[in-house]
């Protein structure tokens, strides 16, 4: 593991602990895409199946078990602690137009054709189209508060240093895995419009 790595997961980790803080704080979710938080919860619960099949450390453990609480602690405030506050009408992304294509494409394009590989596959293709909900509510409202912009720039970095992360195995290990290199190369071209106003601001 390297320093881009474990900088990666940390950022991840921060941009969510913001996200349940600024919702616990204030008591709203408004301006948050309920949406893009479910397609996370689904990301995570996917990807991280392999916790009944495999040990990697115990830092890996942890972290899955940490994003996968909070991804659906996530998911309850807006939709049942804080649902009065939910912005209904301008979170209206149709999840359909990213699911279907996911999931097509992670039976199309694998590493083998098997229920748990074809799984973690379908969570790297919807990890990176899932904050589109988020970033067309934005644009729908013309609107972000603070809080909701710095947690997506910590995303935005996480996904940075994660390209760091595989640019540093490709040379140090011969590493080098298309799937989600290409996968997370997509996820933080979104990102790019939003980075240049977030520093810009």
């Amino acid at each position: 593991m390297n320093i881009f790595r474990i900088l990666g997961d940390v950022s991840h980790l921060l941009a969510i602990i913001i996200l349940l803080l600024k919702i616990q704080k204030s008591k709203s979710c408004a301006g948050i895409s309920g949406k893009s938080q479910i397609l996370f919860a689904l990301v995570f619960t996917t990807r991280y199946l392999d916790l009944f099949t495999t040990f990697i450390s115990v830092y890996n453990t942890v972290m899955k078990v940490i994003f996968l609480i909070c991804a659906y602690i996530t998911v309850y405030m807006i939709y049942v602690k804080f649902r009065k506050t939910f912005d209904r009408e301008n979170d209206s992304f149709r999840l359909e137009f990213l699911l279907v294509p996911v999931t097509g494409l992670s039976f199309l394009e694998n590493h083998s054709f098997t229920p748990l590989e074809i799984l973690w596959t379908f969570s790297i293709y919807l990890e990176s189209v899932a904050i589109l909900p988020q970033l067309f509510m934005i644009s729908k409202t013309g609107e972000a508060e603070t809080i909701t912009t710095h947690y997506l720039f910590f995303l935005g970095l996480y996904r940075a240093l994660y390209i760091a992360n595989w640019v540093w195995r490709y040379y140090t290990e011969n590493f080098y895995d298309q799937i989600a290199v290409v996968s997370g190369v997509v996820q933080t071209i979104f990102y790019c419009d939003f980075f240049y106003l977030y520093i810009t601001k």
